[in-house]
């Protein structure tokens, strides 16, 4: 018993997507294109505003942090979960398992953050366009970028801090994909009520203030695009419904883990998913389609590199 307490976890086991060795192929296949998508989709946004001066404005800005941070989220456990799908025994490195942790929680916070401050974008170009310049000057977006990028690190640190130095001992499976925080904390060969309790209510204060925040932000804009009719207001209720979606598709399966955070239901490994991979290749998707100024920028250098 002495020697088992003092043994250490040097790795753990994930339990991704299950099935027979031709669809673990066809799982291999299908995240793949999917990873890829996201990637070249995301980049494909980021290096259009960088190119286009058309679209060197705050909101654009903002937009393609998002997607830059969309390759983050989607890339520290999607590619370990593509490569598993081609092997038989689907293991991670403790140390990996901690870096997997970390990367997460700093990526989902920055982007929480980041959403935050694309919703106060659009509130002071919807609500007090007239102010609109001198209030989203360029001091305030790079501010408004590294302080999400803060925050989001910030949020990861101080719950890194904790988890790292629990003993771990065994078991050492993990029912999803990535080592989930929620998931390897119940892994401790120690009493983590108390922690697990004071993680989770962090996480849940985080999250929920800024749900709440995008909530008050998005009524005030609908109020205030409802009052009024151009062609200005019609621009914008196409941005804004862009955003809502984003939101929703961000902070839905986020909710709903955290309802219940330690009853693993088979439906959460799938909301995992959703969450780090199809939520990452919808955002460009829709902030392009619904999105005139991209569109015509985007053919603005696809034209400029076929004349070149």
């Amino acid at each position: 018993m002495d020697q088992e307490n003092n043994s250490r976890v040097t790795e753990f086991v994930l339990h991704s997507l299950s099935g027979p060795h031709g669809l673990q192929l066809f799982y291999f296949a299908f995240f793949t294109l999917f990873y890829l998508s996201i990637v070249l989709g995301n980049l494909l946004i980021v290096l259009t505003v960088v190119l286009e001066p058309a679209l060197h404005t705050p909101m654009y800005f903002l937009l393609s942090n998002l997607s830059f941070i969309d390759v983050c989220l989607s890339t520290f456990a999607t590619p370990k979960m593509i490569v598993d799908f081609l092997m038989e025994h689907k293991t991670i490195s403790f140390e990996g398992c901690m870096f997997q942790i970390f990367f997460q929680h700093a990526f989902a916070g920055g982007e929480m953050m980041l959403l935050v401050a694309m919703a106060y974008d659009r509130y002071v170009a919807i609500c007090r366009p007239l102010h609109y310049a001198a209030i989203m000057n360029v001091r305030k977006c790079i501010v408004l970028v590294v302080g999400s990028w803060l925050i989001g690190l910030l949020h990861s640190v101080s719950q890194f801090v904790f988890i790292v130095n629990l003993p771990f001992c065994g078991p050492n499976n993990v029912d999803n994909f990535f080592c989930d925080l929620l998931l390897v904390i119940k892994l401790a060969c120690t009493d983590t009520y108390v922690l697990e309790k004071l993680m989770l209510s962090y996480s849940e204060i985080m999250g929920m203030s800024s749900f709440v925040l995008l909530l008050i932000s998005y009524t005030v804009i609908l109020v205030t695009v409802r009052r009024r009719s151009s062609a200005g207001m019609a621009k914008a209720r196409a941005t804004l419904t862009a955003h809502v979606t984003v939101v929703t598709l961000f902070f839905g399966p986020m909710i709903f883990i955290y309802v219940w955070p330690f009853n693993n239901f088979p439906v959460d490994k799938f909301l995992s998913i959703f969450y780090n991979v199809f939520t990452p290749f919808l955002n460009p998707l829709i902030y392009t389609l619904r999105n005139k100024e991209v569109i015509l920028a985007m053919q603005k250098l696809r034209r400029r590199k076929v004349s070149s």
